[in-house]
Formats: structure tokens, sequence, C-alpha cells
């Protein structure tokens, strides 16, 4: 009963938190997402030295720059939306992007016997997987909005929702064949396939009667995608904690694990669903 408590409770500051940030300005979900891909590459850190400890073998600058090419991310993924001193946030993004880097280089070849070619394919991997897709979210946010409401990013969420609510409960009922089970042992066939359709139901619903900004058959196509690859992000991370040995990839939230354990399935949709927006809705 306490577990159950608890995990209500963090779950409804959750989404008090994220639906605040995500509604009041495109600044305040800027900053949120940016606290979450911060705290999201910390916990890749600790799972990549977990699989490969050689890992933790990098220069003194090395994991300061990686941090810091988080935001230069965001900033190059923000345009043209907002400016410092004048000048473009993709502007300083990509300068200081470019900057870490070089830094990161010049320190591994500084101070460390040899250039670890293994450990910087860590760090861009990282990258990669939590920045980058947490950023288009971002570009999402500043791009796709109908009265400065941010419908894709709520559809990506909603649709992520969705799925893994009801995933959950049509495999806890009627859940019988194993989805991945060396991966993820509790997933079943029917919880997938029955949370892929009812989200593709739900989409359609809130097409034809919600009538905003896309069609029946584009919100279908946009929840397919989201349900699809969230799946696959939601496997890919259950693999990764294996080879780490770990159960949850962090502590952050109470009963609910860590911010790679919540963000999972984001991490695969988030792009799939912004090159689809790209080819096809503008």
């Amino acid at each position: 009963m306490k577990t159950l408590y608890t995990r209500s409770v963090t779950a409804a500051i959750f989404v008090i938190v994220m639906l605040g940030a995500i509604l009041w300005s495109p600044a305040s979900f800027f900053v949120l997402f940016l606290l979450i891909a911060v705290g999201g590459i910390r916990e890749y850190f600790q799972l990549m030295e977990k699989i490969d400890p050689e890992y933790r073998l990098v220069s003194p600058w090395h994991r300061p720059c990686v941090y810091l090419l988080v935001p230069s991310v965001f900033l190059a993924l923000s345009g043209k939306h907002f400016q410092f001193l004048y000048l473009p946030a993709e502007f300083l993004g990509l300068w200081l992007g470019v900057m870490l880097i070089l830094i990161i280089l010049v320190n591994e070849g500084l101070f460390m016997d040899r250039l670890r070619v293994k450990n910087l394919r860590h760090s861009m991997v990282g990258l990669l997987y939590v920045a980058l897709p947490l950023g288009l979210m971002v570009n999402m946010r500043f791009n796709d909005t109908v009265g400065h409401v941010p419908i894709l990013v709520l559809g990506i969420i909603g649709s992520l929702w969705i799925n893994d609510t009801m995933a959950y409960l049509v495999g806890w009922q009627i859940g019988k064949t194993p989805f991945f089970p060396a991966i993820s042992p509790k997933k079943t066939w029917e919880g997938t396939i029955g949370g892929v359709v009812l989200t593709l139901v739900a989409a359609a619903l809130y097409g034809y009667y919600g009538h905003l900004f896309y069609s029946v058959g584009q919100w279908i196509a946009i929840a397919a995608t989201t349900a699809v690859f969230g799946t696959a992000g939601d496997l890919l991370e259950s693999k990764v904690k294996r080879l780490a040995g770990v159960k949850d990839s962090g502590a952050l939230m109470p009963g609910h694990g860590g911010i790679l354990d919540r963000f999972d399935s984001m991490l695969i949709a988030a792009p799939a669903v912004w090159l689809y927006a790209a080819f096809f809705l503008h």
C-alpha cells in the first residue's frame, strides 16, 4: 500500500509539473526539458560505466563538456525563436557545440595516456540518444503550435501515455504470449498490440471530434508512429539496463525509477514523429 501511495503521489506531481511547463510558455518548456536531458545524460554515464568500466578513463574536462553540449544541442534546435545579445540561439548552439567538441578532443590528447576513441563514441551516442530527441521536442514546441498551444508535443505525450497505460492494462488482463522475453519479461504481444490499437482509436476519435490542426488520418499516423517507436524505445532502454545489470536507470522519482525510465519511449518516438512532421505536415 505504501509503494502504491508513493507511486501515485510521484505520478501526480510529475503530471502537474510536465503539463504546467508545457503549457505555460516555450521558455518553461525549454528549461524543463533541458533539466530532463542533463539528468538523463547523467544516468546514461552511470549505465555506460557499468557496461564498460573503461568509460571512467576520460580527461577532467570530458564530462563537463558533454553536459554543456546538451544546452548547445537545445539552442541549435531552437532556431531563431529567441536571441542572446542579438545572436540567434541557433548560431550560439552551433558555435558552442564546435568549441566544446574541440575542447574535449584537445583535453583527451593532453591529459590522457592515449586517445580512447571508444569513450568519445560512448559520449556521442549519449548525446544522440538523450539530448537530440529531447531537443527535437523543443523544436516541435516552437514550430507546431495552435494559438500558442503545442499541439504536436501534446499529441506525442498523450499517445505515449495512452499506449503505455493500455498496453499494461490489456497485458494484465489477457496477456499470455511473451514479447521479447529476454529483454522485458513482463511484456506480452497481446498487451503491445492492444496498446497500439487503442492508441490509434483514441487518435481517430480526437481527430474526428477535436478538429484541431491535423486531419483524422494525420492524427492516426502521428499516434501510430509514436506508439510503435515508443515501444521500441522502451525495449532499447530495458536492453541497456540489462547490460548494465540494474533494474532502474536511477532513483530520482520514487516508485518510478530514473529519468531514462520515464522518458525512454519518447527518446525514440520524438525523432520519428519529427521526421514525419518535417516531410508530411509542413
